[in-house]
């Protein structure tokens, strides 16, 4: 899909640049990936937009930031009106007519199975399984309820995930335990992620951690 960016974006991105703590914001902060989705833009896109807007790489970004920079109160404004013109309180109407062909959105999206999850939950669960050995999957383990209390979940539906992943894991050889309503999503999150390296995974999941902070 081509990338729709629009010079007016910059706004939207400024806005978050320069909200306390004022600073290029992780990867995966919720208001990063807050604006991925309203724009249909990856949040490794408006990333690196962010630290083009850092260096003030063009005469435009230098006159937007000497405009609004020290203004919050006017930025706040043409954010409110480009919002209003281009229709993100109305998505739909937004991108009537426009093919979008969503990615990582769906990562970010409450399951079908579960509205309490969303598939970047389960591979933050993922990760944690691995840190975890089986007998400590139990709601009562302190990294589990620390996950739990981030996700607002309970920690049982944690376990509950953590479950269905130990008949996914080969080294275990359990058998399948039945079918839930979480297995067809966890069995997806698992080919994607519980036979690569670990490591991997763990770097990928410290980025993730912080949409929920």
């Amino acid at each position: 899909m081509k990338t729709r960016w629009n010079d007016e974006y910059w706004l939207l991105l400024m806005q978050i640049y320069i909200k306390k703590p004022a600073g290029v914001k992780p990867l995966y902060s919720r208001d990063m990936v807050n604006l991925a989705l309203e724009l249909h833009l990856s949040p490794q896109y408006l990333y690196r937009k962010m630290f083009s807007l850092r260096r003030l790489e063009t005469p435009r970004l230098e006159h937007l930031w000497n405009t609004y920079a020290k203004s919050p109160g006017k930025l706040a404004k043409g954010v409110k009106l480009l919002r209003r013109m281009y229709g993100f309180n109305n998505a739909d109407l937004f991108y009537d007519g426009v093919e979008v062909n969503e990615s990582f959105e769906m990562d970010f999206r409450p399951l079908p199975e579960c509205s309490q999850l969303t598939p970047v939950m389960l591979i933050l669960i993922l990760d944690l399984y691995f840190r975890l050995t089986p007998n400590t999957m139990v709601p009562s383990t302190p990294e589990i309820i620390k996950m739990a209390k981030k996700m607002r979940v309970t920690p049982q539906l944690i376990v509950d995930v953590m479950t269905i992943y130990q008949y996914c894991d080969p080294y275990l050889r359990k058998k399948d335990g039945g079918e839930s309503p979480l297995t067809k999503p966890c069995k997806a999150i698992w080919q994607r992620y519980g036979n690569d390296d670990p490591s991997q995974l763990a770097s990928y999941a410290a980025q993730l951690i912080e949409y929920f902070k």
